[in-house]
């Protein structure tokens, strides 16, 4: 059970990014803006694809085929979430690592560990 509640306790530490304001809702250190044109595209598109999916059950849709089209909703997500996890460390985890405290890169190290193993699984 312990481990469960350190897990939690970690998961819900967040660390500073490297862009020197720490106000909630936290925001990224830098965004290229082709890039989030992009994902503002693709994500309108998976939304579609969502909304498809919806239809499809709702019509008793043969079962393989609904199965094909999560599975293309998931990679589209993984997609958009490569592009965000590479423009993360390129910015605020990097920009955290330069100029924060020991405890500020600690906290960045544990937040891209925990980011990791969630977009592992």
């Amino acid at each position: 059970m312990a481990t469960r509640t350190n897990r939690t306790v970690r998961q819900n530490r967040h660390a500073d990014c490297g862009c020197d304001t720490h106000a909630r809702p936290r925001h990224a250190l830098a965004v290229d803006p082709q890039i989030k044109i992009s994902n503002l595209k693709r994500l309108r598109r998976i939304a579609g694809q969502v909304r498809g999916l919806e239809r499809m059950v709702g019509e008793d849709r043969y079962c393989a085929d609904v199965l094909i089209q999560i599975a293309s909703v998931q990679e589209a997500l993984r997609a958009v979430g490569r592009g965000l996890m590479q423009n993360h460390l390129r910015h605020c985890v990097s920009a955290a690592i330069r100029k924060g405290t020991p405890g500020q890169t600690a906290a960045i190290q544990d937040e891209l560990l925990s980011l990791m193993y969630t977009y592992l699984h």
